[in-house]
């Protein structure tokens, strides 16, 4: 009977084999290589919770407005905001702007260069303090993300839950063991184990049969690929409802910023009703609080409505209705309105929206004509 191999051997053998693959088949991605800490810090920030796919263009987007972190600290809120716009989790970009003008003005423009001086910046926890320091100073920091969890579950056969405390730093002690026991910086070790996870260990469909890793791959052996990792708590998502009042006078729609330390903190919307159920009466529609703050009793017709619009987030499932209104005579000024204000209609893509408001705009064939 052939003999175990010790932990130290299976060490060896998984960052020797991920070396050898990570050099035939690593992602080309605009900011790997990247030693600009600034540059890495944005791609890191915009990756958190989000794809590549989704997060690649938003990291172009970000490069070209603001290629320094002066640049971003400079920026108007708003602006920021616009460029965040559709990524979701907005409170990555008020941090990312908070942070941005911490090291322009305290720290002289400088990014910090140690682990614990980024660990430090508001928005970045351990994983993207660990990314940053390794990818932009080689520090010797392991990554652990869900591509690494699902590859060191899998490959040592661990069913403790990714997101226990005992989880956590028992795959934070086994990535850094990985780490040091590795022929590579720890920028490429970082990467590799990180793309290895994305495109060939993926969580669904894993590549096992042209893997490298599988004469030793535990949850291979054992045929338990897809129960692997194991994560202990489920979402439980909460049902919300809005109604939103796209008040039109002429050439122009009333607007409101949304200032609550809610979903969608900073970016503008129509006046919205949140309601217990996906369904409100016109009755109720014009008995409702900002029909009352934004129309009152000015003569007004309901145009259009559109069917119920759903955008799922991570703890939350939205459904939104918008009501067209037509606004007769002459319209509110800006004091009767406050804090809702009138806007341009053909300005509405300057304002940065909740993505379901986005939706609607960009798509007309959501309207029902009231007959």
């Amino acid at each position: 009977m052939p003999r175990k191999p010790t932990t130290k051997a299976r060490l060896l053998f998984f960052s020797n084999e991920l070396q050898q693959w990570f050099e035939k088949s690593h992602r080309p991605l605009p900011w790997k290589g990247e030693k600009d800490a600034y540059l890495i810090w944005l791609s890191e920030i915009i990756l958190q919770q989000t794809r590549v796919e989704q997060g690649l263009p938003y990291f172009e987007r970000f490069r070209e407005w603001f290629p320094t972190v002066q640049d971003l600290a400079n920026a108007p809120e708003d602006r920021v905001m616009k460029a965040w716009e559709g990524l979701g989790y907005y409170s990555r970009a008020r941090n990312l702007h908070a942070t941005a003008k911490y090291i322009a003005q305290t720290l002289n423009g400088k990014f910090p260069t140690t682990y614990e001086g980024i660990r430090a910046l508001k928005g970045v926890g351990p994983y993207t303090a660990a990314a940053i320091g390794s990818f932009a100073y080689e520090l010797p920091y392991a990554v652990v993300d869900g591509n690494v969890y699902r590859v060191l579950s899998r490959f040592w056969g661990i069913a403790t839950p990714i997101d226990s405390t005992e989880g956590k730093k028992q795959f934070a002690d086994l990535a850094d063991r990985a780490l040091l026991a590795s022929p590579l910086p720890p920028s490429k070790h970082n990467q590799a184990i990180m793309d290895f996870g994305a495109t060939h260990c993926k969580p669904k469909s894993p590549l096992c049969a042209h893997c490298p890793l599988s004469v030793q791959c535990a949850a291979f052996q054992q045929q338990k690929t897809d129960q692997l990792p194991v994560k202990a708590k489920k979402i439980k998502k909460k049902n919300r409802y809005f109604h939103y009042l796209v008040v039109n006078a002429g050439d122009r729609v009333v607007l409101r910023k949304r200032t609550e330390k809610d979903i969608w903190r900073n970016l503008y919307e129509f006046p919205a009703l949140e309601w217990p159920e996906a369904k409100a009466s016109e009755r109720e529609i014009r008995r409702s609080a900002p029909w009352q703050a934004c129309i009152g009793e000015r003569p007004a017709r309901i145009e259009q409505i559109s069917p119920p619009q759903q955008q799922n987030l991570t703890h939350q499932k939205i459904q939104a209705v918008f009501w067209e209104i037509h606004l007769e005579g002459l319209p509110p000024t800006t004091t009767e309105l406050a804090p809702y204000f009138l806007a341009d209609r053909k300005n509405l893509s300057n304002f940065a929206f909740p993505k379901i408001i986005d939706w609607y705009l960009g798509d007309n064939s959501l309207y029902l004509k009231l007959v």
